[in-house]
C-alpha cells in the first residue's frame, strides 16, 4: 500500500452538488429581489465557502446593505435543500468501498458549513468517510493547511504517510500549504489549465483511478 490515509475534498472531488447550491443561492437572492446567479456563474465562485460562495453572487458582496440576513437564509435553505439535486460522481461509492476494504482511513476536509458536510456524507457515504471536517470555529479554511493536519491527527496518520484529492485551486494550495501529497481531478468543478496555473502536476482523469494512486497498483 502507498498510502495508509486519504483526505478528500468534497464538492467537485467526491460529490456533484452545484444544482443544490446554485438552487440555495438563488432562493435567498430572490427573497432580496436580487438577480438570479447562472450555473455557470455559481460554478466560477465555489471552493472557498459557502460565504466566499455568496458574497461573490450579492451585488456589492457584504457591502450589501441586508448580507448577513441574505446569508443566513441561504444557510437555512441550503440545510434543508443540500440533497435534492446532489450525488457522488460515478464511480466514487465503490472507490470508498474499495479503500475501506483494503483498511485506509478516509477523511472529508470541506469549506462547507460543518452540518451540512455531515449531512451530505452521511446520506450517501454512511460507513465509508473515518472522519468529516467542515467548516469550524477557530480552524482557518483551506487554503491553509489546519484542516489537513487535523485530520491526520484524528487518523493517527503522518503526512508523509497520507495522499489528498481535490479538484479546485483552494486544495491544490491547501496541499502544498500542508505538504500533503496531492492528485487534481478533472471530474470536478475546475480545468485542467486552472489548476496548473496553481502548480497541479498530478492528475486523475476518472475516479476509479484513485483506488490505483492509494494502493499503488
Amino acid at each position: 500500500m502507498k498510502y495508509k490515509a486519504v483526505v478528500f475534498d468534497l464538492d467537485g472531488t467526491l460529490l456533484y452538488t452545484l444544482e443544490d447550491l446554485m438552487d440555495s443561492v438563488n432562493y435567498a437572492l430572490a427573497s432580496h429581489g436580487l438577480p438570479r446567479q447562472t450555473l455557470g456563474q455559481v460554478n466560477a465562485h465555489v471552493g472557498n465557502g459557502v460565504r466566499r460562495l455568496v458574497e461573490q453572487s450579492v451585488p456589492g458582496g457584504e457591502n450589501y446593505r441586508n448580507f448577513e440576513p441574505l446569508f443566513e437564509c441561504f444557510k437555512r435553505h441550503y440545510s434543508l435543500n443540500c440533497c435534492n439535486k446532489t450525488r457522488p460522481y460515478d464511480g466514487i461509492t465503490g472507490v470508498l468501498e474499495k479503500l475501506r476494504s483494503e483498511g485506509v482511513k478516509t477523511a472529508v476536509i470541506t469549506n462547507k458549513f460543518q452540518s451540512a458536510a455531515d449531512e451530505v456524507c452521511g446520506r450517501y457515504f454512511k460507513g465509508l468517510i473515518t472522519r468529516v471536517f467542515g467548516e469550524m470555529p477557530g480552524i482557518p479554511r483551506k487554503p491553509a493547511p489546519d484542516m489537513v493536519f487535523k485530520a491526520l491527527e484524528a487518523l493517527e496518520t503522518p503526512v508523509e504517510q497520507a495522499v489528498m484529492f481535490g479538484d479546485s485551486e483552494t486544495d491544490e494550495r491547501t496541499a502544498q500549504n500542508a505538504g500533503i501529497a496531492h492528485f487534481a481531478v478533472l471530474w470536478g468543478f475546475r480545468s485542467r489549465a486552472q489548476l496548473e496555473a496553481v502548480g497541479a502536476v498530478n492528475f486523475l482523469e476518472k475516479p476509479e483511478d484513485i483506488a490505483g494512486a492509494v494502493l499503488g497498483v
